[in-house]
């Protein structure tokens, strides 16, 4: 995948659009995957940091444009995901909305499929997962739900490619069919459509609606109290008071017969459409019973279980990560060291040549070090992949809501934490799908505190330089579980100072569990995979090569090498380097944290990625023998540290510094760089005193 554009609007004289719509967990990734394959496109929408995918394929000989926009329930924009969604289908006017609906859990996907009819825009609908609704006893004629719907439906089961040519056929025999629209808008109880026609003939006395409203939509909207819609409404016709007032005597006379709110009577009557549909042309087998997912969740999320299944999970994640992961890194470390080795064989020059070391020293010991770590993040992507596609992480959610509620936060608010187990900045990015500025702002600021897949490497050098085996998983665990903690404390604090305010209720979706696809789960798994790697190949090389510089210049006068053992001379030179003077100036603050010079340059390194850490404390540690085996790195790091220290370095790069891509995130995501720079700030003054309060402690005790 590239940012560069899939194809010229030019180039392609009869391209659909085709916009991918549907519920969160309905399965619409794995559908877009199968539409688009790779000719696949990720970027921002303008103007927001919210991700937007595209994706081509040809059908008929017409060339076919999908945009998968982002999850949404309803196009009663709450979230701005969901805001993005319904301003893509109102201003881009795709000539197809594809809505992707769990077929085993239909009448509450459904609500946006009716949604989109009033909206009044061409719209196929993908009863997705027909298998599993077929295997609980959900027996659906597909063609009688279409004709009282009056959508056209197709069958499909993403995963497995089933219905997928079909759905092709269906999008390209809409377009043609409704060429500047859909069909007509559901009609609602008279007295609901009385209001929408009087708003709507009012509306037009104004003369045209904003760009992108359909007239009586936009009615229906005010009626139900949509302020961006309402907002647009009196930008555009500069607020007329008969408009404000005919609204609200609209709703009164509505709520008054009713007996409820506008909102919820508009709901009722959707619903009622839904019903009614599901009633004729949904069948449930006298076989149907408690769902096998029940049964589960009935151990998975209960009270006494339910966190202890949770930790026990993330226990062996991490051991697997472990596990399998160091045998296979020794593997790329030796690779690594003989490549080193071999280029200093064929070197031309002299071995002390400064283009040498700067190959060997800086590009294949920088990048090399952290490299070696690849295989135990692939290991724990994969494992969250699995744990994702198996539908267990929004268990994970529902068995953290009672934590997440008594720190005041919303439940949805330990996705982008889960996430930050990835990467912090697509964990900063998921903070969206919170209605509440409030938890958007205090769950990015403590997102730092989630060890990100950049930390891991970090965490492997050092748990394996200094503890036995048998100690490094539950370390590791530890760790883990302590930055949680920690970041569901700070976030407790926040809520309890600076954003004050009412609790809001959690509700989310459990999907149906599922056996997670090979494809799936190695696809999820190269794309995260592959950005550590880029990350790799671009940005730790570039800063390997800038730290070797650093590290090697200016180089030390002659006459003060003179005579000095080859060892003693390189720690000389270090030391009167660019990186060896910043770390000597930063030691008298970090010592009593239990950091000498050569760990602050490593530091400073972190800034940028925290995966230069391990790269810096490679190369500065270079100062031993070049040649040595690949080993040894863990052995000079046993003979200058102490496991006391370790501990403190741990902690330290556990919880400061986020990475400058993530500061920029939070920038753009809080819209002020003073939340960015509170975070930087705050969380570094925090990991430092930490990592003095325990280096000092530990040393009290055992002097």
């Amino acid at each position: 995948m590239n940012d560069a554009p899939l194809s010229s609007p030019s180039a392609a004289p009869h391209r659909l659009t085709v916009a991918l719509a549907g519920n969160p967990n309905a399965g619409k990734t794995t559908l877009f995957n199968r539409l688009t394959g790779a000719r696949q496109h990720v970027g921002n929408y303008p103007g927001v940091t919210v991700e937007k995918k595209e994706g081509l394929f040809r059908y008929d000989g017409r060339e076919i444009l999908v945009v998968d926009l982002p999850g949404t329930y309803s196009l009663t924009a709450a979230s701005l995901d969901e805001r993005v969604a319904r301003q893509f289908i109102l201003h881009e006017r795709p000539d197809v909305v594809v809505d992707v609906v769990d077929a085993s859990n239909l009448e509450r996907h459904l609500y946006l499929a009716v949604q989109l009819r009033e909206l009044g825009v061409p719209v196929v609908l993908a009863l997705n997962m027909a298998d599993l609704a077929d295997a609980a006893g959900c027996l659906i004629d597909a063609p009688l739900l279409e004709r009282l719907l009056g959508l056209r439906i197709v069958r499909t089961v993403a995963h497995k490619g089933e219905g997928v040519a079909e759905l092709q056929a269906a999008i390209v025999e809409t377009a043609r069919r409704f060429p500047g629209g859909g069909p007509p808008r559901p009609r609602y109880d008279r007295r609901v459509e009385a209001e929408i026609e009087a708003l709507a003939a009012l509306l037009a006395t104004f003369g045209p609606p904003p760009p992108g409203l359909p007239v009586e939509w936009t009615a229906l909207k005010l009626l139900e109290g949509d302020e961006d819609v309402a907002r647009a409404v009196r930008a555009h016709l500069h607020a007329p008071a008969a408009l404000t007032e005919a609204v609200a005597a609209a709703i009164g006379r509505l709520e008054k017969h009713f007996g409820d709110r506008v909102e919820t009577i508009l709901a009722d009557q959707r619903y009622g459409i839904i019903s009614g549909a599901c009633q004729e042309a949904v069948r449930r087998s006298a076989a149907q019973r408690h769902s096998t997912s029940d049964r589960i969740d009935d151990i998975v999320i209960s009270r006494p279980l339910g966190l202890p299944i949770f930790l026990l999970l993330m226990y062996l994640v991490f051991r697997l990560t472990f596990g399998l992961g160091d045998p296979l890194g020794a593997l790329i470390e030796r690779g690594f060291h003989w490549a080193g080795g071999a280029l200093a064989a064929v070197w031309p020059g002299p071995r002390d040549s400064a283009w040498l070391s700067l190959l060997r020293d800086g590009v294949l010991r920088g990048v090399g070090s952290v490299l070696v770590f690849l295989p135990n993040i692939l290991l724990l992507f994969a494992a969250i992949a699995v744990l994702e596609d198996s539908g267990y992480m929004a268990r994970a959610a529902f068995v953290m809501d009672q934590w997440m509620h008594r720190i005041g936060l919303h439940g949805k608010s330990f996705i982008p934490l889960l996430l930050g187990f990835g990467c912090t900045v697509p964990a900063v990015m998921a903070t969206r799908v919170l209605e509440s500025r409030r938890d958007r702002l205090v769950t990015m600021l403590v997102l730092p505190l989630i060890s990100c897949g950049g930390r891991l490497p970090i965490y492997t050098m050092l748990l394996g330089a200094f503890f036995p085996p048998a100690w490094r998983t539950p370390m590791l665990l530890g760790l883990y579980l302590f930055g949680v903690a920690l970041a569901l404390l700070l976030a407790k604090l926040l809520r309890s100072t600076l954003w004050r305010g009412e609790e809001p209720l959690f509700v989310m979706e459990l999907p149906p569990y599922r056996l997670p696809t090979v494809r799936g789960v190695l696809l999820h798994t190269w794309e995260r995979g592959w950005l550590f790697v880029r990350k790799a190949a671009t940005v730790i090389l570039g800063l390997s090569i800038v730290l070797w510089v650093l590290t090697s210049y200016p180089k030390a006068p002659a006459h003060t090498l003179a005579g000095l053992p080859a060892d003693q001379a390189r720690a000389a030179q270090l030391a009167y380097s660019a990186a060896g003077r910043a770390g000597h100036a930063l030691e008298p603050l970090l010592r009593p944290a239990g950091f000498d010079w050569k760990a602050a340059t490593a530091l400073l390194g972190a800034f940028a990625a925290k995966e230069m850490f391990v790269a810096q404390m490679s190369i500065v540690h270079a100062a031993g023998d070049p040649d040595a085996a690949p080993a040894s790195l863990h052995a000079t790091l046993r003979r200058n540290y102490t496991p006391l220290q370790a501990v403190a370095m741990l902690l330290f790069c556990l919880i400061s510094l986020p990475c400058v891509m993530t500061g920029v995130v939070v920038a753009r995501e809080s819209g002020a760089w003073r939340w960015a720079l509170l975070q930087l700030s705050g969380l570094t003054l925090l990991a430092y005193i930490v990592a003095v309060a325990v280096y000092q402690t530990g040393r009290a005790l055992t002097l």
